[in-house]
């Protein structure tokens, strides 16, 4: 019997010969990542634990972006903490403003393909894009792994999404993980590896494949996993010749298979206020917005300004309605500058944040008050998760954001491209 990607990578990491859902391994950490609200507490337990230097400096990834630029006075403790931790420990990858941790992590080489990657996020599962076994820890197993380099983790069954043919016009990937979610429900997939294939999911550059592995969290998935190509090798800047071992073999076994054909996708939206709750844009037509928001983990990569921006071109923002873009990270911020799209926001009266969570996570950058309602690219929309908690949240594509505020009401995005 063959495996599947998951199972490959644990495999290979561990040296064993042979594994199945379910089995108790310790895997050897290559890569961890703490965000700047959890530094304190990694810190604390660290020293709680009796532990006085982490395992590997170069190991271990300090971001600051859920309290960048800081919004309450106590938030400046995280950065203190995390930079006295990091210069006491010899920790030199320490990331200030420079983005969104999830963007980070394999944009900068952090996370490359077969690595076992663990983050202090849920949305840690988005590295999987680049064919890695990556998924968001508590504080506890973080700074254990900081002591030991170690972790012990059940192998999780895999479900497996097979998607192909030609998307729709109008239609993305964050359709399609919306749509599956909505299929599977919001704990479809629990402490399950969801893996992504087909001729759609190839097609799709990796800022979209991210896009499917962010979300694969919100299914309750342990894991989102898709197997690397010639895409992601590059995107990774390595010689795929050594990373041939990561595809899933003709015979593995899944636990569940779902057939897709991308023809049939349409644009979807996650209405208030669960992310299964999955209606067809077109029957929400109409629907009235004060707020969108464009950025976050999920969708503030370049593909995602770049058709926000075809959409506002020479157009204006709709009277009473706001409009946030934050881009994912800071060289995704200087590109979108260079590509004229930060000017075509400005002058269609969006307010453009620096990259970071902001908005996303409920700490800044335009947070919502009770009674307004907000359409968003991010992947979360429950009670209070921007705001006031007696907003509404509606999740969409970037391009359906987009539409949604020229009119100051959810639209069809075919009406604009």
């Amino acid at each position: 019997m063959g495996y599947t990607l998951t199972e490959k990578i644990i495999m290979k990491n561990t040296g064993r010969s042979s594994i199945k859902a379910g089995d108790l391994v310790i895997v050897n950490v290559d890569r961890v990542m703490v965000h700047d609200i959890f530094a304190p507490f990694v810190v604390e337990k660290f020293k709680e634990m009796g532990f006085e230097k982490v395992w590997d400096p170069n190991k271990i990834v300090f971001v600051y972006d859920h309290l960048v630029p800081t919004s309450f006075i106590e938030d400046f403790r995280h950065h203190q903490i995390g930079d006295a931790f990091a210069a006491e420990q010899g920790i030199k990858a320490v990331h200030r403003a420079d983005g969104v941790c999830h963007q980070l992590m394999p944009e900068l080489g952090y996370v490359i393909p077969g690595q076992v990657t663990f983050g202090t996020d849920s949305h840690t599962t988005t590295y999987g894009a680049v064919g890695a076994f990556a998924t968001g820890i508590g504080y506890t197993e973080m700074a254990a792994i900081f002591g030991t380099g170690e972790l012990w983790i059940k192998v999780p069954p895999t479900i497996k999404f097979n998607i192909n043919g030609e998307l729709p016009e109008g239609v993305f990937a964050k359709d399609i993980i919306l749509t599956i979610i909505g299929d599977i429900g919001a704990d479809g997939a629990t402490y399950k590896a969801m893996e992504f294939g087909g001729s759609t999911v190839k097609a799709l550059s990796v800022a979209g494949r991210m896009t499917l592995c962010n979300m694969a969290i919100e299914a309750g998935a342990k894991v989102g996993v898709i197997e690397p190509d010639e895409k992601t090798f590059a995107f990774s800047g390595i010689d795929g010749s050594d990373y041939q071992y990561l595809k899933s073999d003709i015979d593995a076994c899944y636990e569940q298979v779902f057939e897709y054909d991308a023809s049939q996708f349409k644009s979807v939206i996650a209405c208030p206020s669960n992310v299964d709750n999955i209606k067809a844009v077109e029957t929400v037509v109409g629907t009235k917005i004060d707020q969108g928001f464009i950025g976050s983990c999920t969708n503030g990569r370049l593909e995602d300004l770049e058709i926000a921006a075809r959409i506002l071109n020479r157009r204006k923002i709709a009277p009473y309605t706001k409009l946030i873009v934050t881009p994912a990270s800071r060289s995704i911020y200087a590109e979108a500058v260079k590509k004229g799209f930060i000017s075509i926001f400005v002058q269609a009266g969006a307010i453009v944040n620096p990259p970071g969570c902001g908005l996303c996570c409920g700490r800044s950058g335009g947070i919502v008050s009770d009674g307004e309602t907000v359409i968003a690219t991010n992947n979360r929309n429950f009670l209070g998760r921007m705001g006031g908690p007696k907003s509404e949240i509606f999740l969409a594509s970037p391009a359906t954001v987009a539409a949604a505020v020229l009119e100051g009401q959810i639209v069809d995005p075919r009406k604009y491209l």
